[in-house]
């Protein structure tokens, strides 16, 4: 069951503000769970809701936005600095919306962690608005976030039942 757009915004009215460079830095020397969120920037609040949702599961989440080094206007460096996050961070995740399937700069993200990352640690997190559950065809070759039929979330390869969150080691 994809997970609910109003349980992602429920999440982010909780999240602290933090600044995404910083936070993954210590993650990682700390051995934390890190990953990169492909996500549009119109969705910043469900964004919010899923770096705060994962950092209750012990995972920290980089998002472009929160990182002072980014610059201002995209450009090639605003690319070079994603594709650095994306080959250095344990996940990369994609938060399915109307928004992100629709973008420019989410499926050229997900194409390039393709390439890149090991299959089993690209994820991705559809949502339904309470209308429609949005993600495209090829967005269906990964494994899932959804909420569990027991409760709670897992990660799911395409067909199955998943294992919680806070178990995934990234391979």
């Amino acid at each position: 069951m994809p997970v609910s757009q109003a349980t992602l915004l429920n999440f982010a009215s909780k999240a602290p503000m933090q600044k995404s460079a910083e936070v993954i830095n210590f993650a990682k020397a700390s051995l934390k769970q890190t990953a990169f969120l492909s996500h549009s920037h119109k969705d910043a609040n469900l964004a919010k809701g899923v770096q705060a949702f994962l950092q209750a599961e012990g995972w920290d989440v980089y998002i472009d936005w929160e990182d002072s080094g980014m610059p201002d206007s995209p450009n090639r460096e605003t690319a070079e600095r994603i594709q650095a996050k994306i080959r250095d961070l344990n996940w990369f995740l994609f938060l399915a919306t109307k928004n992100s399937t629709e973008s420019r700069w989410c499926p050229w993200e997900i194409g390039y962690a393709d390439g890149v990352k090991k299959y089993e640690n690209i994820l991705i997190i559809p949502t339904s608005d309470g209308n429609k559950t949005h993600g495209n065809e090829y967005l269906e070759l990964y494994r899932r976030i959804e909420v569990a039929e027991v409760g709670g979330y897992g990660a799911f390869p395409p067909g199955t039942r998943g294992i919680k969150i806070s178990a995934l080691a990234p391979l």
